[in-house]
């Protein structure tokens, strides 16, 4: 655990991220949180700020900067459709068996039939809108799979939203990198992200639950 802890605090520290493995460590967060179910824990959105950040303090040329993070958008990018192609399929084969599991405290079927109302809903923007929600982004490519979605239409929203989420944060990054205000505060730049990510989903989360509680009081009068 304590090891798991120290690399967690490593990646947000972009010198330690460039000494072990650069571009092909940051492929592999990307990739396992986007697709591996251990991998939800990983820091994605800090994780792609940071890279962009790495890009801007690189000593190169603005020109040759520029088609670097472009090149590091696309590869990351790519890392992030694969790991959801990985999450459809493990959702398509053991869709039936996950269906068949008992409730438990961390799995209820009923989490299934909502995902699958609420996919019939918003389609495919779903899977884009998942990118930028910590762990939610982990689960949607697998719940997608099991409960069936087009795979046209995930090969399409997945690839768009890839882009949309990688290309978002990197140049957000890139932007503010070379600030030293940012360079300073780093870790509360981090945390402004990650509330920034996860504000929207505990607000709807909140009013849901106050909503149905209104409905339960109403009910009872």
């Amino acid at each position: 655990m304590d090891i798991l802890i120290e690399f967690l605090n490593n990646l947000s520290d972009p010198d330690w991220i460039v000494a072990h493995g650069g571009l092909y460590l940051l492929l592999f967060i990307i990739f396992a949180e986007t697709g591996i179910l251990i991998g939800f824990f990983l820091p994605g959105d800090p994780i792609l700020f940071i890279a962009g950040m790495i890009v801007s303090n690189m000593t190169l040329a603005s020109a040759e900067q520029t088609s670097t993070l472009l090149y590091w958008i696309l590869f990351i990018s790519i890392a992030a459709i694969l790991g959801n192609f990985v999450g459809y399929w493990c959702g398509k084969l053991f869709g039936k068996r996950i269906m068949r599991m008992k409730d438990t405290w961390f799995f209820k079927k009923d989490y299934i039939l909502k995902a699958q109302e609420f996919y019939g809903k918003r389609g495919g923007g779903a899977i884009v809108l998942a990118r930028f929600l910590p762990i939610v982004r982990t689960f949607a490519p697998i719940v997608a799979g099991i409960v069936g979605m087009s795979f046209r239409k995930f090969v399409t929203y997945n690839i768009l939203g890839a882009f949309i989420w990688v290309g978002s944060l990197m140049t957000l990054g890139y932007l503010l990198g070379e600030m030293p205000w940012v360079q300073r505060n780093l870790e509360v730049v981090i945390l402004c992200i990650v509330f920034a990510a996860t504000a929207p989903v505990l607000l709807k989360t909140f009013a849901g639950k106050r909503k149905d509680s209104t409905h339960i009081s109403d009910a009872n009068t």
